[in-house]
């Protein structure tokens, strides 16, 4: 009986291999060989899930947005609005290994988004919907009077994007400065700010 294939996670494991490329020689360092070899795979099986490069780095790049998603999605709220939203930033910010390769990768293609103009579409579209994300977070707060009553919406989800992704760069670039303990206080201390 011939092996049935899941398409979709093969897909996913190719995706995956190119993070890995990513994380050890950079965007640049990505090829259809570079990720087969990565995978285990031969060249002509890989050109079966993606034919192009260009079609391999927007699958890799929507996955990482789509993981992390998924994971917000699965949240279990608590009912308590400070631990809820912490919970929320926590998915986007490094605080395990896992958070970390999805930073580092991310922050590759973002690098990466001003000469691809795909990766550059995805990246914007990504952009516009985590400040669409903190719109959900801050708008809430604000209706039920939970937040300080000066609270501007527009512009206090403007800087929960702004600190996520300044907290991404640091908790990437300066991960030895920056760990999970520091950016969970930096959260904290912007709650603080914000919350009644």
């Amino acid at each position: 009986m011939p092996k049935i294939v899941d398409h979709e996670e093969r897909r996913e494991q190719l995706a995956e291999a190119a993070w890995r490329v990513i994380r050890r020689d950079g965007v640049e360092g990505v090829s259809v060989r570079s990720v087969a070899d990565e995978a285990g795979m031969s060249l002509g099986s890989l050109r079966h899930y993606f034919t192009t490069q260009s079609e391999l780095l927007e699958f890799s790049m929507r996955l990482v947005s789509e993981r992390v998603n998924q994971r917000i999605q699965n949240i279990r709220y608590s009912g308590n609005p400070r631990q809820d939203v912490e919970a929320i930033v926590g998915e986007l910010v490094p605080l395990d290994e896992e958070r970390l390769a999805e930073c580092e990768v991310w922050l590759a293609f973002v690098g990466s988004a001003l000469a691809h103009p795909k990766l550059r579409e995805l990246s914007e579209e990504v952009h516009d919907s985590l400040y669409q994300g903190f719109r959900r977070i801050v708008d809430p707060l604000i209706q039920h009077g939970l937040a300080k009553p000066d609270i501007d919406a527009h512009l206090e989800a403007m800087r929960f994007h702004a600190m996520v992704d300044g907290l991404v760069v640091h908790g990437v670039i300066r991960k030895q400065l920056v760990t999970p303990e520091e950016i969970r206080r930096v959260v904290n201390y912007h709650l603080d700010r914000i919350l009644l």
